[in-house]
């Protein structure tokens, strides 16, 4: 959501905003707002594929700042598409416009495209530093906003609906956040910020009823759309005329949110702007015209009265004793969901893509900086999702005629107009309020075919520089699995299925530490899907960032509490590798020209690996997740293959470091044993793989590949899925 023209207007009024100096408090924070003003205001790569490693960083610098102040954060996510479809036009627009900046990017022009995993880093960061969050089902504002006036705490976000919500403890612009230069003596350190509240607006317009504000935002515009006579009407009140400053447009003029306030300054209450409105419209004598939602005359007034409830705040929270007391919101979420992966989805550990999958039968996948002139990079894990959408939509005869019944009440129900079967308004998204509604399927989304009963989702994503909408067929596994008792599936069920799903043996990564299993077997399903076939010099980068990977992660968090299982001189060694390999990461500024086709390789990877962590989460985590942070780099895989493609072999740039030369050696090993044997690079590459550090023939490998991977372990944290 957002009031158009509402941030330039507040921003340019200062007296709007008071200087406060924060700390010791809660704060709510709009995870979403907080991940993009992070990544994109701090100059972090978005062409190359992402730089996690920076981004969590800062994140941790921001957390750290918070507990630095004794400011107790508490993070509310965006989930799924909106099941009302009230936003889904605004969602087209967005999404085809990031087509067009993702393929501007890639040409070396402007442009701001959010790096693919980025979200699922910064859950992952927060889960393991304990910082409280819940992921909403659908848009957060809503659920944010009622949490803050229930704790009489501020918010922080860059959301300008935050200047129309009601919010005793304020709102806190993050561009005003200044959570990067700390004041005050060390026992009493503050962030200085500046708050906003309705009061000050309300009293800026002779003390305007501030339940007028949620009218005016809706007549501004907002991200919804808006009622279709609501231009008619502010044609007929001419505020460009009326209010504009010494006459005729340009520098006198007042914004159109100031004009349509002081208009409203005239109404004591709603209703009777409301009243006025009929009026205006002509509405109060027209045939058939009942009355509205609060009383009020008309089709428009009416439209109006249901597009102000997104601002009305209830006195109870839903997520007061989510956080407080652990306990779930009450209801079950409208998804259609065991009550397993609803909590799960509400913990942050279900991707909003699979819940859309269930609710709407409707994605939309994020688009990447790669070759518009290819198909979308997540073309080559589409047998990942579809396995996906097999799993979650699995009907048998009963439930499928069950669906069909829900979905014609639902059809039947959308019909009364905006501000219906959206937000449950009485007990929050969660459930338990007036206005909920269950909706397993969504209007104009494909269901259940007449024709052999298969299942189709549809998927919103690139096709050329157009957002293009694909029909998908879901596919069941093999192995049989279902959603309503995945939580009694034994774990080797579930881990077969998605070792099933990604084309691999589970002897093949049996030498793998169990973080870097899944990374793995993407890899073997990448080289296999991805169109056109990677390079050995891709494959070969690749594995040198899972390398670096480790080196990373093990400097972050520093090397003194584990030491003692591995000398001194040879940790020396291997920082001296992580070094050297850091110095090849493309820089900020650098005037050299994107490789396309490898940006192109690496973003099937990540869509790759993207769609595995959803089935993985899906199936309630049969392998760990890897540590996304410290994963993938972008800018390094793109200097890499500079150095490469110059003829440098990937053994010479881990020389001295021979942990990590042979765990490259034994990863690379893995991947080549997950592809088929009738993959190009089993005849091609086999004998080259490894470069002969350290090879002792066939014979040998799986003993010496395991010592291996058992002695770099040691390198790890024995808390090894724990961030520092």
């Amino acid at each position: 959501m957002g009031v158009h023209g509402l941030t330039t207007y507040v921003e340019g009024n200062r007296h709007l905003l008071q200087d406060v100096k924060f700390r010791d408090s809660r704060l709510v924070i709009d995870g979403c707002s907080l991940y993009y003003r992070l990544y994109f205001n701090n100059g972090l790569d978005q062409q190359h594929g992402g730089d996690y490693g920076t981004f969590t960083r800062l994140l941790t610098q921001f957390l750290s700042a918070l507990a630095a102040c004794n400011i107790q954060p508490y993070v509310v996510l965006d989930g799924g598409i909106d099941p009302s479809d009230k936003k889904f036009s605004t969602l087209r627009q967005r999404q085809q416009s990031k087509i067009r900046e993702a393929d501007s990017l890639s040409h070396g022009r402007n442009g701001s495209v959010l790096p693919l995993l980025t979200r699922n880093v910064f859950i992952q960061v927060l889960i393991q530093r304990g910082v409280p969050l819940v992921q909403c089902p659908a848009e957060a504002d809503w659920e944010i906003a009622c949490l803050a006036h229930q704790w009489q705490c501020p918010v922080l976000t860059n959301d300008s609906d935050f200047y129309i919500f009601d919010l005793p403890g304020g709102y806190l612009p993050l561009r005003f956040f200044q959570w990067t230069n700390l004041n005050g003596k060390a026992s009493h350190r503050y962030i200085s910020a500046r708050c906003y509240t309705t009061k000050r607006l309300c009293g800026l317009f002779g003390g305007i009823n501030q339940e007028l504000l949620p009218l005016c935002a809706v007549l501004t515009g907002n991200d919804y759309s808006a009622p279709k006579d609501a231009e008619t009407l502010l044609d007929l009140l001419n505020l460009s005329s009326t209010y504009c400053r010494g006459g005729g447009r340009g520098k006198g003029c007042i914004s159109r949110f100031e004009g349509i306030l002081l208009w409203l300054s005239s109404f004591s209450h709603p209703k009777e702007a409301l009243e006025e409105v009929s009026k205006l419209m002509g509405e109060e004598g027209r045939a058939g015209g009942g009355r509205g939602k609060g009383g009020q005359k008309g089709e428009l007034s009416s439209q109006l009265w249901a597009a102000m409830q997104e601002y009305r705040i209830t006195p109870q929270s839903t997520l007061a004793r989510w956080f407080t007391e652990g306990k779930a919101p009450p209801g079950r979420w409208s998804s259609g969901l065991p009550e397993h992966l609803s909590l799960a989805a509400a913990q942050g550990l279900l991707s909003p893509f699979v819940v859309d999958a269930v609710v709407m039968h409707r994605v939309m996948l994020i688009p990447q900086v790669e070759n518009s002139r290819l198909p979308s990079s997540h073309c080559s894990a589409r047998a990942i999702r579809q396995a996906v959408y097999g799993i979650v939509l699995q009907r048998g005869p009963d439930v499928q005629a069950l669906d069909m019944r829900v979905q014609e009440n639902i059809q039947q129900g959308m019909k009364g107009g905006r501000g219906r079967g959206g937000r449950a308004r009485g007990g929050g998204q969660f459930g338990g309020g007036r206005g909920q509604s269950i909706l397993p399927t969504q209007q104009g989304a494909a269901t259940v075919q007449a024709q052999g009963l298969c299942v189709i989702v549809e998927e919103y994503d690139r096709l050329d520089l157009n957002l293009k909408k694909n029909q998908v067929e879901a596919h069941l596994p093999k192995t049989c699995i279902h959603l309503d008792t995945l939580g009694q599936a034994p774990v080797a069920v579930r881990h077969g299925v998605l070792l099933e799903v990604l084309g691999v043996r589970e002897s093949a990564l049996a030498p793998v530490p169990l973080h870097l299993r899944l990374a793995v077997a993407v890899t073997g399903f990448w080289l296999q899907e991805a169109k056109p076939t990677p390079s050995q010099l891709q494959l070969q980068a690749l594995v040198l960032g899972m390398v670096y990977g480790e080196l990373s992660w093990n400097s972050e968090c520093g090397a003194t509490h584990y030491q003692h299982a591995v000398p001194q001189q040879n940790w020396a060694a291997e920082h001296n590798v992580w070094a050297g390999l850091n110095k090849l990461c493309v820089r900020p500024g650098e005037r050299r020209g994107l490789d396309v086709g490898v940006a192109h390789s690496f973003s099937q990877w990540q869509a790759c690996l993207w769609s595995a962590l959803c089935l993985n989460q899906l199936l309630l985590l049969p392998m760990p997740e890897p540590h996304l942070s410290w994963l993938f780099s972008g800018t390094l895989l793109h200097g890499l293959m500079r150095h490469l493609k110059g003829g440098r072999t990937a053994e010479s740039l881990l020389f001295g470091g021979s942990l990590s030369g042979q765990l490259y050696s034994s990863l690379l090993e893995a991947v080549m044993n997950c592809i088929s044997k009738t993959h190009p690079y089993c005849s091609a590459g086999r004998g080259k793989r490894g470069g002969g550090r350290g090879r002792r023939g066939r014979g040998g490998r799986g003993r010496e590949t395991e010592e291996i991977n058992n002695r770099f372990a040691l390198l790890m944290n024995e808390e090894e899925y724990d961030y520092c």
